[in-house]
């Protein structure tokens, strides 16, 4: 199969609290097409490293984990469950905790390497919506459409800390704020897959946009470049 001939994709990438998921489900819903939650993979590792005794920066044994990752994602409708060698942990993977962890291990080349293919096995018809930190830049660099997201720190802290505080969760704004701009810097700095915008990539500024903007501002995206 020539590159031409393979799936399209939809490379969404940006910091964390940027709203990617949020954007590349309804999109998804919108296409019909296949969903890879990159970030989930990452956190499933990080995960799995703690629960395996195996500090996060450990990047022989993390590597090792992460290619014999006993992850499970199941879709009924809207609904999706996660589960880490049959263990439902949908909600355990969306903590601030387990995304330190996942910010830990992405660090690691071992541990990216582990993950690359089984990334680009989500590829399949009719298309992808990719979201993640390095769609566009390392795993699916011929994607044709890519979008990267983002959005004040300020603003995405605020918009954790509302989603955390309806799940019931006991937060404080500040230490949130704090954990992002931590987030943010170790994720743009890093070696490995630094975030950073892809050079043929739409850049959309979330702030201060309702979610419906920002979806159609993509699926308008995806329409004029694959018609």
């Amino acid at each position: 199969m020539t590159e031409t001939d393979l799936p399209p994709v939809l490379a969404i990438d940006g910091p964390s609290g940027a709203g990617k998921g949020t954007v590349a489900k309804a999109v998804v819903r919108a296409l019909g097409w296949h969903f890879l939650d990159s970030g989930a993979l990452y956190r499933l590792t990080g995960l799995y490293c703690q629960r395996q005794g195996v500090a996060p920066d450990d990047a022989r044994r993390a590597a090792e984990l992460a290619a014999v990752l006993p992850a499970e994602f199941q879709v009924a409708g809207e609904a999706e469950r996660i589960l880490l060698d049959g263990d439902d942990v949908s909600t355990e993977l969306r903590t601030e905790t387990t995304g330190a962890l996942a910010s830990q291990v992405a660090a690691l080349q071992a541990v990216r390497d582990a993950l690359l293919q089984r990334q680009r096995d989500f590829r399949r018809c009719p298309g992808l919506v990719a979201d993640g930190r390095d769609m566009g830049t390392v795993v699916f660099p011929d994607a044709p459409v890519k979008v990267f997201l983002t959005a004040s720190a300020e603003e995405r802290a605020r918009r954790r800390y509302n989603q955390l505080k309806e799940q019931g969760a006991d937060v404080s704004l500040a230490s949130l704020s704090e954990e992002i701009a931590e987030r943010d810097r170790r994720d743009a700095s890093r070696t490995t897959a630094p975030l950073k915008p892809a050079p043929d990539a739409e850049y959309l500024d979330t702030t201060g946009l309702d979610i419906e903007t920002v979806i159609e501002r993509v699926l308008a995206q995806v329409r004029g470049r694959l018609g």
